[in-house]
């Protein structure tokens, strides 16, 4: 352990870098995580990059709800690679330490990241309410000006609960074991080897964390009861399940990361083990944003048809 000797008295010691663990402990290889990440990994990487340049690519997907969603793709290129190269380094090498300013780093990335996509999910939410309920007005209130200052606004909030997820966390004093249990850098198993007291972090991650939970989903709620509320309106069943299939990839998305990031974040340490918050990182850091680009596209005929274009893959051809 490399440490640093502070103030007078040589028995205090402060941690200069920490030691992930990841899915295991002691120097030894992790050669099934590394292989799990890897391929994870890279179907991440190539689904949000062929999503992003396909909107990017074809003109008749500029519009607000594919731009929103070519945001979301972005950001789950940006979080995963701030976890899973750093996580793989760890598991096929001997050197699993991460230096002090790269933990808190990380932290900060991470927290920015994710919590930017919350917002992002709540202001696509509101994007298919005010395409369903108020077709008329869509363009006027969807506009582009409009778009970018949901985006700007999703990530002005998440860098202020990144600065203060990470502001408070790293004030603490690291002055014992610098083993993280985890493969990588989060609030609770840092909290967990702080030899301060952790009461007033405890009292600030649990109730910000759950502000923001509650808010987006909120949000994200009362978008989609006005929408089943206009869907039920619809005579044709043909008619509702045609609107509401529009909605039914990002239900899918958001349960997914509410459901893991809730199970996370929105209970105290103490309900939840180690091993236990590993397996859920792993969900909500990796798969999601892995699967993303898939829970988009497969019942997306705009997808595929732009996907036929540029390709011309049969892949994509109509079912």
């Amino acid at each position: 352990m490399s440490v640093a000797e502070t103030g007078k008295d040589a028995n205090h010691t402060a941690v200069t870098e920490f030691i992930l663990l990841g899915f295991g402990r002691g120097p030894g290889l992790q050669v099934v995580p590394f292989m799990t990440f890897l391929v994870i990994y890279i179907i991440t990487v190539l689904g949000n990059t062929i999503l992003v340049l396909t909107i990017t690519a074809d003109s008749r997907l500029h519009t607000p709800m594919y731009f929103l969603l070519k945001n979301l793709s972005l950001l789950d290129l940006c979080y995963s690679s701030v976890i899973a190269p750093r996580a793989m380094v760890s598991f096929l090498t001997d050197t699993k330490t991460i230096s002090y300013r790269g933990c808190a780093t990380q932290l900060f990335f991470f927290s920015l990241f994710v919590t930017t996509e919350a917002f992002i999910l709540s202001a696509m939410a509101y994007d298919r309410y005010t395409a369903i309920c108020n077709p008329l007005l869509y363009t006027t209130t969807m506009s582009k000006p409009v778009c970018i200052q949901l985006v700007v606004g999703s990530y002005l909030c998440g860098s202020v609960n990144s600065m203060l997820q990470t502001g408070f966390t790293f004030t603490l004093s690291f002055c014992g074991s610098n083993e993280i249990d985890h493969f990588f850098c989060d609030v609770p198993p840092l909290l967990n080897l702080s030899c301060t007291d952790t009461y007033i972090n405890q009292m600030v991650l649990f109730p910000l964390c759950g502000l923001i939970i509650v808010s987006t989903a909120l949000i994200i709620l009362v978008s989609y009861a006005y929408i089943i509320s206009a869907v039920l309106q619809i005579r044709s069943d043909a008619g509702r399940h045609k609107t509401f299939s529009t909605c039914t990839s990002h239900i899918v998305a958001v349960s997914l990361l509410y459901g893991t990031v809730s199970f996370m974040y929105a209970q105290p340490s103490s309900l939840s083990s180690p091993d236990q918050g590993k397996l859920v990182s792993v969900f909500y850091t990796l798969v999601i944003p892995m699967l993303n680009p898939f829970i988009y596209s497969l019942r997306n005929k705009d997808i595929k048809a732009a996907l036929r274009r540029l390709t011309g893959w049969r892949l994509f051809a109509k079912n």
